[in-house]
């Protein structure tokens, strides 16, 4: 395990999603430092790639957005870099700041059995709550297997618009093998932040949803972020979002988010990404003590050499002067859209979102995989 005590300081992000064309936000009457904005969208959309990809770059010097392809494959439209879009399982570093919150405040504890908050929830094979702690559902270490290994996305899309409960989501997951014992290694789960989302309800009487909104998106005024349990648009510009199950291109822009729920039901803007990120790292929505559970991370096992705090990933970067500490971030990944965000602990902010997710074959998603420390570390 990796402890990252220090607080960072003067945290920044860029975020890429899907529009046409560059331009710049000044900040202070300066300019954003050099980057490679452009070479980072072109390489997200086309024909082997997604319809359109947006990428914008926040840090002290302002801001810059860049732009490439279409939001609407029958109008040939633009994407509006002020896009609003599905941001996937970016929701759980939100989920994750209102739980550490609940933990300063003393209603929940780290350490403590699953069973404390959701007596009976967790049952089935060989997985049971009290042995799982609230700390190893937020770091991906708990071992339960993941609902989303046991659904088709050609399932979601028969129809779209169901309404579907967290704890019948769960209840899909559960009856499956886990993946090994609790706090004996790391797989990526989203029933672990299904789960979180319950315990938020549990511990304040509220949905998480009404608790995102009260302790983060308010207090940030991030009006561009929702919650929006059943509500199946987006409200505001956006880009319509594509699957492609076989050949062709299927629009699932309208889509019950409860599919999702706390695991990836949320929506937002690379702005306002940028404005979430920067603040956790600032601590100016948790506590010292909580901000530094949730960067006391580690390892995933992945192939980046990447580690997992509480909601976020720290990923290395070589030879980057930018990134010489690495960077914290996460994927989010919901049907049509696939978003990539990080920050650095210098100053500067990113976030990457394509407007095709699945089938968007190899090359996407190796674009994709490169586009977030290209766009924010300048590698």
């Amino acid at each position: 395990m990796i402890t990252r005590s220090l607080i960072p300081r003067g945290a920044a992000a860029v975020v890429l999603a899907l529009a046409v064309g560059v331009s710049a936000t000044p900040a202070n009457a300066a300019t954003p430092r050099p980057t490679n904005l452009r070479q980072v969208v072109e390489s997200l959309s086309g024909p082997d790639g997604a319809p359109g990809a947006l990428a914008q770059i926040h840090d002290r010097h302002g801001r810059l957005t860049a732009t490439s392809g279409v939001a609407d494959i029958r109008t040939n439209t633009p994407v509006n870099p002020r896009s609003r879009f599905r941001i996937g399982s970016l929701t759980k570093p939100f989920v994750a700041t209102v739980v550490l919150q609940l933990v300063g405040e003393g209603r929940v504890e780290l350490d403590a059995p699953v069973e404390r908050y959701l007596p009976g929830v967790v049952r089935g094979a060989d997985n049971d709550g009290r042995q799982i702690t609230v700390r190893q559902l937020l770091q991906h270490t708990s071992g339960l297997p993941d609902v989303l290994d046991h659904m088709s996305p050609l399932e979601v899309l028969k129809d779209p618009l169901r309404h579907w409960e967290a704890r019948e989501l769960v209840d899909i997951a559960l009856p499956h093998q886990r993946e090994f014992e609790p706090g004996k290694g790391w797989s990526y789960s989203s029933t672990n932040y299904l789960l979180a989302g319950m315990i938020i309800e549990s511990a304040t009487g509220h949905p998480f949803g009404e608790e995102i909104r009260r302790r983060v998106i308010r207090p940030l005024a991030l009006h561009d972020t929702f919650v929006p349990t059943d509500a199946p648009g987006i409200p505001g510009p956006h880009p319509r979002g594509y699957v492609r199950p076989q050949s062709d291109l299927v629009d699932i822009t309208r889509l019950n988010p409860t599919v999702a729920g706390a695991g990836g039901g949320m929506i937002s803007s690379a702005s306002d990404l940028n404005r979430f990120l920067a603040a956790v790292l600032q601590g100016r929505l948790l506590r010292p003590a909580q901000v530094r559970e949730m960067l006391t991370a580690r390892p995933t096992g992945r192939t980046s050499g990447s580690k997992y705090g509480l909601g976020l990933e720290w990923t290395p970067v070589e030879n980057s002067s930018i990134c010489k500490d690495g960077f914290w971030g996460h994927d989010g990944d919901m049907l049509g859209f696939s978003v990539r965000a990080g920050a650095t602990t210098h100053g500067r902010q990113a976030t990457v979102m394509v407007n095709l997710n699945p089938g968007g074959g190899p090359a996407l998603d190796s674009a994709m995989r490169a586009a977030l420390p290209h766009a924010l570390c300048g590698t």
